[in-house]
């Protein structure tokens, strides 16, 4: 078999995939692509967001700071993301993303990337987040692990295994096993830490707790699965006892799970139309 070789330029190849699933709004350049203002309501912090894992991380940090926040929907499928109000907010176009009217100063701030906002709303508030300072490395620790690692890996396994083209058959191979194995070898580091702990920091809920729970959760519940093809059977979760004890408890918060469904299917906050 011949060795694979890349056009001349990456261009070509977006030319040869053809139509994608999301070829309609992604794009290799950043920036505004339509002209749309953001919603803005009272309350002196304003989320943008959607129920994906990212989205899930801010919107339980808010429910357990108890803290006043308008919720609103930002279609990524429709490319919400990408209208001149939202990229005025988060020029990389990604959701969550946070104002905040009283920022330092007492004036409006920006804040995205989801650990960026964590640390910062734990930060102001001072709830969440380790007096100690020997824990709080721990805890910054394992959240850029959940950053750099556990959710942009997992990410792509999703990828390959859901939303990849149905008949590129060595591609999905290569990327599953790739990603998947990744995302086993996570899902055991943590199984293993939290052996003889309640929560990640031990006894304290912190926000690393927050932040590594929506990217476990998908792979224990299966809400992204298609078909018969299920995250918690091919992967062996089952096998990882002390994690799935962990999502238990925290699962059990009440403000857990107002922030587990905060902007889902186009509502803020769905628990207050019940």
């Amino acid at each position: 078999m011949a060795a694979w070789q890349p056009p001349p330029t990456i261009t070509k190849l977006y030319e040869s995939m053809g139509q994608q699933k999301w070829s309609a709004v992604n794009k290799p350049t950043s920036g505004a692509q339509t002209t749309k203002a953001l919603e803005e309501g009272p309350a002196p912090l304003q989320l943008y967001s959607l129920r994906t894992p990212n989205g899930q991380k801010v919107g339980i940090l808010l429910e357990e700071l108890g803290v006043e926040y308008d919720a609103h929907c930002v279609d990524i499928s429709k490319g919400d993301q990408f209208t001149s109000g939202f990229v005025s907010v988060n020029p990389n176009s990604k959701i969550p993303a946070l104002v905040d009217k009283d920022g330092p100063g007492g004036k409006p701030i920006n804040v995205w990337e989801t650990a960026s906002i964590m640390l910062y709303l734990a930060e102001k508030h001072n709830k969440f987040i380790p007096s100690d300072p020997v824990k709080k490395v721990e805890m910054m620790n394992w959240v850029f692990w959940q950053m750099g690692g556990q959710g942009p890996l997992q990410g792509q396994f999703g990828h390959f295994f859901i939303y990849a083209p149905e008949d590129k058959h060595e591609a999905r191979d290569y990327g599953v096993a790739r990603y998947g194995m990744e995302t086993q070898r996570m899902c055991h580091l943590l199984d293993c830490h939290l052996a003889d702990k309640d929560y990640i920091l031990g006894e304290e809920y912190s926000i690393a707790d927050m932040c590594c729970l929506p990217w476990i959760r998908i792979l224990v519940t299966d809400e992204y699965k298609s078909g018969d093809k299920s995250f918690r059977r091919f992967l062996e979760i089952d096998q990882y006892k002390n994690l799935l004890r962990w999502v238990d408890r925290v699962d059990q918060r009440p403000a857990v799970q107002r922030g587990l469904s905060v902007c889902e299917k186009g509502v803020g906050k769905p628990w207050l139309q019940k």
